[in-house]
């Protein structure tokens, strides 16, 4: 099988039905995105497909022919990504850091898809990301620096 990921063509040997969080940790050797609960409630294991959101654990890679997987390692080189990145830093979001990856795939998305989101817009866009330990108000208030950055930017 063949997938772009984080821009490059990548090749591997894998049964249709695997998830494509296996493809990426397993074969792939990315080990950024996190399994989690391997049900997609956590959000641990985020990842974008054609710059949307989806739960990685349970999208099977048949279903990826033709589109675009970006991973947390891709988000140093994204200019929202790099943002939200510099924000969850300066403001300490992280704790035990295991759900971050998803966290931050989240948040680029939502920025990317709403510059200047409110506090009910980041909830609703990060209420299928859980932080077992608690740092929401941070999460928050990082995703709102970051779109105040980006927004700054141009």
């Amino acid at each position: 099988m063949e997938l772009d990921v984080n821009g490059q063509m990548r090749t591997f040997d894998a049964q249709p039905e695997m998830p494509l969080l296996w493809v990426l940790r397993d074969l792939l050797r990315m080990t950024g995105t996190k399994f989690g609960c391997g049900m997609a409630l956590c959000g641990a294991c985020t990842v974008h497909v054609d710059g949307q959101p989806v739960r990685s654990c349970i999208t099977r890679v048949s279903t990826l022919a033709g589109k675009k997987v970006t991973t947390i390692e891709a988000m140093a080189e994204d200019s929202i990504g790099k943002r939200v990145q510099a924000a969850w830093l300066e403001l300490g979001v992280p704790q035990c850091g295991y759900c971050q990856a998803g966290q931050i795939m989240s948040a680029t998305s939502l920025i990317r898809q709403n510059p200047r989101p409110q506090d009910a817009d980041i909830d609703k866009a990060m209420s299928g990301n859980i932080c077992r330990c608690g740092t929401y108000p941070r999460i928050r208030a990082a995703i709102k620096r970051a779109a105040d950055n980006a927004g700054s930017a141009g």
